[in-house]
């Protein structure tokens, strides 16, 4: 058992400093070490978190007090930063999708299994007290329908960034909805087939979709749709990350913090709470106790979520349905 997890991290742009601020009230966490390819972010990040800076990964990774590595790199990067990690025999959390390609994750996949290494990637809404809410109301029901959205204005902005290339980010699919998809996988189950339709309505000047709407049918049976949009208010973030699911004779709405709405089933619309945790305090507490068991989100699971995202992705670009 360690009394203090030494944390280095791979990638200190905004993503990562959430965390980096989150980690800095956790007893027992130190960052000891950031990297970053741009010498001036890491220089920030070390400000911030007193860990020495590096913009060298392998010159990082040399150092024997590392206990737990943070990925938070585009998805395109992915792959080689993984591999060096695991190669140095250390657990580590990696942002969500955890590839652009399926191959990259399977090679990745395959060596975290040999090594047996406690992994955890960023679906930080499967920790939410709203998701222990919806799966405890949903136990042993029969799911009929599950709607999802993610409406957001991301897609405005500058053209040439790479979450805008299609390439590189897989779109809003890949790169933001995973989440929403993520959330329909663990709270309703396994999707057998998707079938995508795709326009670019506003945004023109990126080649990624700006609308989609997705249909899929679940392994149990259940019917789902997701629809999103990145040329959507970009103030607005309250459709975001929003599933609908009707049960039974009852409906559900989540939408991610620590309660959900279920109204029908001859009662009263209600509201039930319960707590979360953060994604990061279980990393590190798996860490801490070399126990993987409370991590919800395991590099194997995040899989298939990206398997999941591709397809839709496949069928938008194909016009065909996609069975997984």
């Amino acid at each position: 058992m360690l009394d203090i997890v030494r944390i280095g991290f791979v990638g200190c742009g905004g993503n990562a400093r959430g965390h980096m601020n989150t980690l800095k009230k956790l007893e027992g966490a130190s960052i000891v070490a950031v990297c970053d390819v741009i010498e001036k972010n890491a220089k920030e990040a070390a400000g911030i978190t007193g860990g020495t800076p590096y913009t060298d990964l392998h010159e990082m990774l040399a150092r024997d007090d590392l206990n737990g590595i943070y990925l938070s790199l585009p998805v395109h990067a992915h792959g080689a930063p993984e591999l060096a990690v695991i190669e140095r025999g250390l657990p580590f959390f990696v942002e969500k999708p955890v590839a652009r390609r399926m191959e990259i994750a399977e090679e990745i996949l395959e060596r975290v299994t040999e090594k047996n290494l406690i992994t955890c990637v960023g679906y930080q809404l499967r920790y939410s007290g709203s998701s222990t809410a919806v799966r405890e109301t949903l136990q042993g029901q029969r799911v009929g329908l599950v709607v999802g959205k993610y409406w957001s204005g991301s897609g405005r902005g500058n053209p040439d960034a790479w979450i805008r290339q299609y390439e590189k980010s897989g779109g809003q699919i890949l790169e933001q909805a995973t989440h929403t998809i993520d959330a329909m996988r663990y709270l309703c189950g396994e999707v057998k087939e998707v079938v995508t339709y795709k326009a670019s309505r506003e945004l023109t000047e990126i080649d990624c979709p700006d609308v989609q709407a997705v249909a899929l049918v679940f392994e149990s049976g259940a019917i789902g749709s997701l629809t999103t949009t990145w040329a959507f208010d970009p103030r607005d973030w309250s459709n975001a990350n929003v599933l609908e699911i009707t049960f039974s004779d009852q409906y559900l709405r989540w939408g991610g913090g620590n309660s959900i709405t279920v109204s029908g089933g001859g009662k009263d619309k209600q509201e039930i709470e319960r707590s979360g945790r953060s994604i990061d305090a279980v990393f590190v507490d798996a860490v801490r106790s070399n126990d993987g068991s409370e991590i919800l989100s395991p590099y194997a699971d995040a899989v298939k979520s990206l398997e999941l995202c591709l397809a839709i992705n496949e069928s938008g670009e194909t016009g065909e349905r996609v069975k997984l």
